[in-house]
C-alpha cells in the first residue's frame, strides 16, 4: 500500500481515475481528509462492494 504522504501528495489524481472508473463516486465519498483515512475507505467499500483490501489494490494500481 502506499504509504499516506504519498497517497496524499497524488490524491487529486486518483481521486479523478477513481470516478473515471466508478462514475457512482461522489467527491463526498473520496473527500481524504488528514486523520479520516479509514472512514474514507469504509466509504469506498460500501460505495463499490469490495474488501478494503480490494480498495487498497485498487489505489495502488492508479
Amino acid at each position: 500500500m502506499k504509504n499516506i504522504t504519498e497517497l496524499k501528495g497524488n490524491w487529486n489524481e486518483i481521486k479523478g481515475k477513481l470516478k473515471q472508473k466508478f462514475a457512482m463516486l461522489t467527491d463526498s465519498d473520496l473527500l481524504f481528509t488528514e486523520g479520516k483515512e479509514e472512514e474514507m475507505y469504509g466509504r469506498l467499500q460500501t460505495r463499490l462492494g469490495k474488501t478494503k483490501e480490494e480498495i487498497h489494490k485498487l489505489i495502488n494500481a492508479l
